[in-house]
């Protein structure tokens, strides 16, 4: 299991975004980092780690499995305060909270989580396609 946990945020000093760039055409979201760190995240991998209870389940025993995803889109995003943003899929998922810790943990073991997705799902027999 991957901690995408406030820890490295901590760690890392709590970094503020200076750049969050929705990207529709390409379904990414992009978040700059003060602290020079940029990640360029694909809408369908927000989608599956949404940090609403939806997908995380209340622990991590009741963690959801997304499938069929692959062509998921942000229709937009909004601000909520100085420590996240929503993000507003077009399959209608909108209830989680993108905070800058989650997103700067994400960003930084996005490769992990990734592989850790496409393992699930084939373990599973679920595919990304719809």
């Amino acid at each position: 299991m991957i901690d995408l946990s406030d820890a490295l945020y901590e760690q890392a000093g709590r970094p503020q975004p200076t750049e969050i760039r929705l990207k529709k055409d390409a379904k990414k979201l992009v978040v700059a980092f003060e602290n020079s760190h940029k990640f360029e995240f694909p809408a369908e991998l927000l989608r599956v780690e949404s940090p609403s209870a939806e997908v995380q389940g209340h622990n991590p025993s009741q963690k959801q499995l997304v499938a069929g995803r692959r062509h998921v889109g942000i229709m937009n995003m909004e601000p909520v305060g100085n420590y996240a943003v929503r993000l507003n899929f077009d399959d209608l998922h909108n209830t989680g909270l993108f905070s800058w810790s989650y997103l700067y943990a994400m960003g930084l073991h996005q490769d992990a989580l990734w592989d850790a997705y496409i393992d699930n799902l084939a373990q599973a027999g679920l595919s990304r396609d719809p």
